[in-house]
């Protein structure tokens, strides 16, 4: 699903950028991200990565209010080497993957609403921010989304983004990992929602899968409700391993000729976790 139809908005610089205007937020939006802030720092402790945590302090982020793009910039660039940019809202393909090559990570400068405080298919500068950012601290995981964008560059050249596109949803996004502790968050998509905070866990309803690689590629995904499927890796590292060190122009051709997957699919090749009842799927499809 390619964003390539956009059009650039009226003052945003070629590479869509704008300023992020930090003065003009109002008190009510600040008070908006600090209880999206407080929610999510109550309950994710024992569910997210300790990487994401250490990134939160790392980058001070637990300061009351929006973060200011230039001084976050300046503390992760110190980290390594990657800044946050502001952008309108959702960008053309391969811009967005040469801003990520160049360790430029593009976030809306918005806010949801108080009627949109669980659910905005647009993501806003929270999902952005609090939960892409505090990773991007994190070398490996930075390295990864430098490598994906590289990717994403030769994939829009090779007609394959929306196999691409999979990778990034259900990793970087939507991703589990298997720890010593048990399983836990880092996908932000997870992380920056209260309710799937909880779902991708605990609820006996989805599928919970090991990472495979050309499996995950062939997988649609919901972008309109919690996920069906979601993947563990074992860590940042062997993602990392699978995927930079991995040639896709050949994985792309075997893809072709592979049928999508329906997202509650489950194959007998599938090292399963938890094999899922789907009941909260079914019951939102009847609903």
């Amino acid at each position: 699903m390619t964003k390539d139809h956009l059009e650039r908005p009226a003052g945003a610089a070629a590479d869509w950028t704008i300023p992020q205007d930090w003065s003009s937020y109002t008190a009510d939006e600040h008070a908006m991200w600090d209880h999206l802030f407080e929610r999510q720092a109550a309950m994710l402790p024992d569910r997210v990565v300790p990487e994401f945590i250490d990134g939160l302090d790392v980058l001070r982020m637990t300061k009351p209010g929006i973060p200011d793009f230039d001084e976050l910039s300046e503390r992760l660039y110190k980290a390594t080497g990657w800044q946050v940019v502001a952008v309108p809202g959702l960008v053309p393909d391969r811009l967005f993957f040469e801003h990520l090559a160049n360790r430029r990570f593009v976030a809306g400068r918005f806010i949801r609403r108080p009627d949109q405080i669980d659910y905005l298919q647009e993501p806003d500068i929270f999902h952005d921010v609090f939960g892409h950012v505090p990773l991007l601290a994190n070398p490996v995981f930075a390295d990864y989304m430098q490598a994906y964008g590289e990717g994403g560059l030769r994939a829009d050249g090779l007609g394959s983004i929306d196999n691409l596109a999979r990778l990034y949803w259900y990793t970087v996004e939507f991703g589990l990992i298997r720890t010593d502790a048990g399983m836990k968050l880092y996908g932000a998509g997870i992380v920056s929602s209260y309710g799937e905070s909880v779902f991708a866990l605990d609820d006996p309803s989805p599928n919970r899968i090991a990472f495979d690689l050309k499996r995950l590629m062939r997988t649609r995904y919901r972008i309109d409700d919690y996920q069906q499927t979601y993947f563990a890796i074992d860590s940042f590292e062997d993602l990392r391993k699978q995927t930079v060190e991995t040639d896709f122009a050949p994985l792309y051709g075997e893809l072709s000729s592979s049928a999508d997957l329906d997202p509650a699919d489950v194959l007998s090749t599938d090292v399963i976790h938890h094999l899922g009842t789907q009941a909260y799927a079914h019951a939102k499809a009847v609903a």
